[in-house]
């Protein structure tokens, strides 16, 4: 898997905002395939940046209804990524 095979996209919630903020913690949602040591490697190479420590938790499916019928949503992985002091990811350049 290449990196851009493993990060899928930034979460951005109020909770991860505060993290961001306060922790220099950022949440991406993964592949669900992917361990802490992709995450770190996928990370550092996407955005040049030191990663301290990474927390990863998978998200089940849920059954959920439409009318008549029922589904299930995909199994999904989170990544709560830490980075070291002074390093920083920018989602918004030149918005």
């Amino acid at each position: 898997m290449t990196a851009y095979d493993i990060i899928r996209k930034p979460l951005i919630t109020e909770k991860s905002e505060l993290l961001r903020r306060e922790e220099n913690r950022y949440t991406f949602e993964v592949n669900p395939k992917a361990n802490k040591l992709e995450v770190r490697k996928a990370v550092e190479k996407l955005f040049n940046v030191k990663v301290e420590s990474v927390n990863t938790l998978r998200i089940k499916p849920k059954v959920k209804k439409h009318r008549m019928s029922l589904y299930k949503t995909p199994l999904r992985k989170k990544a709560i990524v830490k980075l070291k002091a002074g390093d920083s990811i920018t989602y918004y350049e030149g918005v």
